[in-house]
Order: structure tokens, then sequence, then C-alpha cells
């Protein structure tokens, strides 16, 4: 299989610029989760990860998730995100940021001068970001990679 990514270190990886295609079969009808459908047809449609997940090659990254503390926004312990530095972050994305040097997934909270970093997992406080703290929203997350156990 072509290699689509390279490492940069600490649980970071950048695409590939020019990596080739890597069309993979795409079902033409949706999975259901509920009663399946008996008129479910096979067609030869393709998906390219790369196209899916990463608009702007040049500005995408793809980080490693350590920690359990944005579960209930279906980000888990070992996903890989995908991160686009080009995207205007705004409150509500789930954002990748450095606090006092610190690198962070959470979800942007700015509202009425308030900007704070939110877990989604009620174990973990909200990380109001006070005027003596240094932050930097590095990039929005855009995606995610899931391996199961299979």
């Amino acid at each position: 299989m072509p290699e689509l990514a390279v490492p940069t270190g600490a649980g970071v990886f950048v695409p590939l610029i020019g990596a080739p295609r890597l069309e993979l079969p795409l079902g033409a009808v949706k999975v259901s989760a509920g009663f399946p459908s008996p008129a479910a047809d096979y067609e030869n449609k393709r998906l390219d990860i790369n196209e899916y997940l990463v608009r702007n090659p040049v500005s995408t990254f793809f980080f490693a998730v350590e920690g359990d503390s944005m579960q209930g926004a279906e980000i888990f312990d070992g996903d890989i995100l995908v991160v686009d530095k080009s995207v205007r972050p705004r409150h509500g994305h789930i954002v990748v940021a450095f606090v006092d040097g610190q690198r962070l997934v959470k979800r942007l909270f700015r509202r009425e001068g308030r900007v704070a970093l939110v877990a989604e997992n009620p174990n973990y406080p909200t990380l109001d970001i006070g005027e003596e703290q240094e932050l930097q929203v590095w990039g929005v997350v855009v995606g995610k990679f899931k391996r199961f156990g299979a």
C-alpha cells in the first residue's frame, strides 16, 4: 500500500503532496443502522480518502489523540484527527490549541469577551483562558480516522 502521510514527530503527520490516488469501493447505498433495506444494489462508485478528508493538503496535519476528554464529541484515545490550519476557528469548532505551550484538543468557546476551551467529558473542567495565559489556536479539526479491533 502506498504511503499517504509522513511522520513529523510527537504523533503529528502531514499528508504527502502528490500522494497516489487511493480509490476504494464506495457502496451506492448508505448502511442502515436500523432495519436493512432489501433494495440495496451495488454500484462501482469510488472514494479517495485524501480527497474526502483533506481539502487543503498544504495546511492539513494528522494528530494522534491521547486521553478521553473529548469522548462526548466522538473523539477517543487512539483516534487520528485531521486538522486544517487554513480553516478560520470560530465559536463551537473543535480545535487543536496550544495553551502555555501544551497542545490540547478541545471545543472553542468565544462569546462576549470570554475565551475558553471546553472538554466534551464531564470529568474535565472548562479551561477559561485568562489574560496571563498564552493561547494559540493552531488548527480546526475537520475529520478523524478510527480503527476498530478487527
